[in-house]
């Protein structure tokens, strides 16, 4: 069988924490498939461009099968030019005691210059999602500035909230997360998302079952398990002193990973994407949603009933999003 043409990913940030840690696992074959050769574009800022050179060179000597080329520029056009999956990983950071909304402006002019460099330069059809926060609205004010690119190819990364949730699930019913699926993160990548079990599942000796009858406690599931998986960066910065860069690039592959080869049948992810008014989400936000993947594109699982506990959650998340569009709107005049 021949040989894959190459695929090219862009990763923005890259000789920064997350992008060091994403690199490797991209060129190792993580995220598109371990038969499927890479060429990485790594692209940061003029501040890191020595970091950068020695992230490259760290690549090189890492001798990785897969990896047939590496760009490390500080040139946004030459970063973008050909790429077929786009990592938006680089953007202003949050440091403790920030605000997200401290960090919007700075965001908002990153992600409208890196737009217009996708759109001039990247490969048809390239898929681009948003790792940086404030991430649902970097990622419509990338939307916004490359009208070109299809709404569909858009999208924020929420796949590491939804693992937080599988993990602690499986954590608090001692079973191995892998037999732990469909969680739901609605809404923004931020402490206001929902994490929804209602229609989560483990599978257990006789068969898949609900993971709120397994678990027999809905104070715990309706107050402390939400409340760890939305303040879980916040705590692994407490403990680090760092952010977590490991799982937020595990998670960046994964979310690439499913999009472009497809879900497993029975099982949905979350993906911050476009809205379409799905479940009363107002339409033109970047929400996340559960998700089936197939054929190197996504659809919303439709039809899940939704209790009055959860829309009032989804409801709070959805007001916070077009609160931040709106400050994100008044940035740009």
């Amino acid at each position: 069988m021949a040989a894959k043409e190459p695929m090219r990913v862009l990763v923005t940030g890259a000789a920064g924490q997350i992008g060091y840690a994403l690199v490797p696992m991209i060129a190792r074959g993580i995220m598109l498939g371990a038969d499927q050769p890479v060429i990485l574009h790594m692209l940061d800022i003029e501040f890191a461009a020595e970091a950068l050179k020695g992230v490259k060179m760290e690549l090189v000597d890492a001798a990785f099968p897969l990896l047939k080329g590496v760009v490390a520029t500080t040139d946004p056009v030459e970063a973008c030019t050909g790429v077929n999956v786009a990592v938006m990983v680089g953007g202003f950071p949050r440091k403790e005691g920030m605000e997200r909304k401290d960090v919007m402006t700075k965001n908002v002019s990153i992600y409208k210059s890196q737009a217009s460099a996708l759109e001039a330069h990247a490969a048809p059809n390239c898929k681009v999602l948003v790792v940086a926060n404030p991430a649902n609205t970097n990622a419509l004010i990338l939307k916004e500035f490359a009208p070109s690119i299809p709404e569909k190819n858009i999208s924020c990364l929420t796949r590491l909230d939804h693992n937080r949730a599988l993990g602690q699930i499986s954590e608090r019913l001692n079973v191995q997360v892998s037999d732990v699926k469909n969680a739901i993160i609605w809404g923004n990548h931020s402490s206001s998302q929902y994490p929804d079990v209602n229609h989560a599942t483990v599978k257990t000796a006789s068969g898949e079952k609900p993971v709120r009858e397994l678990v027999q406690d809905d104070e715990w599931l309706n107050g402390e398990f939400i409340a760890t998986v939305q303040q879980r960066g916040a705590a692994i910065i407490k403990a680090r002193k760092l952010s977590s860069a490991l799982s937020a690039a595990s998670s960046a592959c994964d979310h690439i990973r499913d999009w472009v080869l497809g879900t497993p049948e029975g099982t949905f992810v979350s993906m911050g994407v476009y809205s379409d008014g799905s479940y009363g989400v107002p339409a033109g936000l970047i929400y996340s949603f559960p998700v089936t993947c197939s054929g190197g594109d996504w659809t919303i699982v439709q039809g899940l009933p939704i209790d009055e506990f959860s829309r009032k959650k989804m409801d709070a998340t959805a007001q916070e999003l077009s609160e931040e569009k709106a400050l994100a709107y008044s940035c740009l005049e």
